[in-house]
């Protein structure tokens, strides 16, 4: 999804979604091992709680985000597999008739997609198969995890040669949906009503792809935005986890300020990093192993050494996203950040009371949501508030309920 379909916008776009030229937009992240619990929950509920010590790291922005208890996805378990469900909330998907369902980004894409060179972004830190990102069809879109190839596509313009091969590909990929297109409409009329009915989901899958191949040929003959800085050197080293996901929020940073795009997904897929290498700690065990602490305490100090440097580079991210204005508010203002995680627990594999923050966006921040933590509230609830934070009409998403009830725009 990320080559083909359409690259950047050079300033933001006027529509309704967009009322004076100011869009929002929206960050997921998911970090698929957790954070401990202990550490992360506050104590208290509303905007007198009394912060939890991975909180404390946060406490320059307390006014800026939301922290949310109690929450999960209803039916969505499994353990490991439960990751790429953090923006779908399909359930079972460890079972084996397990068909994933459309993600949220793409949701936001595919109706506001066309408004920016790139209908959304698909980013990872040490994985290229594990996504956020789910087509309707229950297709992963595979993640991007080199920073410099994503902003190479996202600032660099090519040479009027490689403009017009582009668009010669772009009419090559239609031309081609035409085809298999006739192809099965012919073969529509010899099968039965379920088969017809996989058909009908083809088809609205190949309309959805000609309607983006069209909207990219406009974004081709258009300059790409200019930045003044380096293009981003990828750490290598697996190992060097918390450089690579510093270089991916800096991406994210520059991708929305010139609004190149306006929905972006990052998977920290902790389960395949090896021992970490950290300026101020020294880690001796795999992070995935380390997830599994048993309660140890030699485990547990190497994963609060790593959580810290999680919220310390969240909390670099909502500064810089404060930093960067947009007439009178912040580019934090109109960007929405989800930080969460699939496990409540990792060490024991539970999906529920799900370690969930989300900063920005134009909320009436502050506050924790505490809701019950032996019957969870519907995290989906929350992904309705921010579709309809993005101007878009959605009451319902996945297994939604209504709105995620406290949280209140700004």
């Amino acid at each position: 999804m990320l080559p083909a379909f359409a690259r950047g916008a050079t300033n933001a776009s006027s529509s309704p979604l967009a009322p004076n030229g100011k869009p929002r937009r929206m960050f997921a992240i998911c970090n698929n091992l957790g954070l401990l619990s202990d550490q992360f929950f506050p104590q208290g509920a509303g905007r007198d709680y009394v912060a939890s010590p991975y909180l404390e790291l946060l406490k320059a922005h307390r006014g800026d985000f939301s922290v949310f208890s109690g929450v999960s996805h209803p039916n969505v378990d499994g353990g490991h597999p439960a990751d790429v469900c953090f923006l779908t909330a399909a359930p079972h998907p460890g079972s084996s008739s397990f068909r994933n369902t459309l993600s949220l980004d793409q949701h936001i894409a595919e109706q506001i997609g066309v408004l920016t060179r790139f209908p959304s972004l698909t980013l990872g830190v040490n994985t290229r198969t594990r996504s956020l990102s789910w087509t309707g069809t229950g297709v992963a879109i595979p993640p991007e995890d080199k920073a410099a190839d994503v902003f190479k596509q996202l600032f660099l313009q090519g040479t009027g040669a490689q403009v017009e091969a582009q668009m010669r590909q772009l009419d090559t990929g239609r031309s081609i949906l035409d085809t298999v297109a006739g192809q099965a409409q012919e073969l529509q009329r010899r099968v039965g009503a379920r088969d017809r009915a996989r058909l009908d989901q083809y088809f609205t899958s190949v309309r959805d792809l000609e309607r983006r191949l069209q909207a990219s040929r406009g974004w081709e003959k258009k300059p790409k935005p200019v930045v003044h800085v380096p293009v981003p050197i990828d750490p290598a080293n697996p190992a060097l986890y918390m450089d690579k996901v510093k270089v991916m929020y800096d991406l994210v940073r520059l991708a929305f300020e010139t609004d190149s795009t306006r929905a972006v997904t990052l998977m920290l897929d902790s389960v395949s990093t090896p021992v970490l290498e950290l300026a101020d700690a020294t880690i001796t065990d795999g992070y995935h192993n380390l997830s599994h602490h048993g309660k140890s305490e030699a485990k547990r100090s190497q994963l609060e050494a790593i959580d810290h440097w999680h919220m310390k580079l969240l909390a670099n991210l909502i500064a810089d996203l404060k930093a960067v204005r947009e007439a009178e508010e912040t580019l934090l203002d109109r960007t929405m950040v989800l930080y969460g995680s699939n496990f409540g627990d990792a060490n024991a594999h539970t999906c529920f009371n799900l370690p969930t923050l989300l900063a920005g966006g134009g909320f009436r921040h502050g506050s924790h949501l505490a809701f019950d933590k032996e019957r969870n509230y519907p995290l989906p609830n929350l992904f309705v508030s921010m579709l309809q934070r993005m101007g878009l009409e959605n009451d319902r998403f996945a297994s939604s309920t209504g709105t995620m009830r406290g949280l209140e725009m700004a």
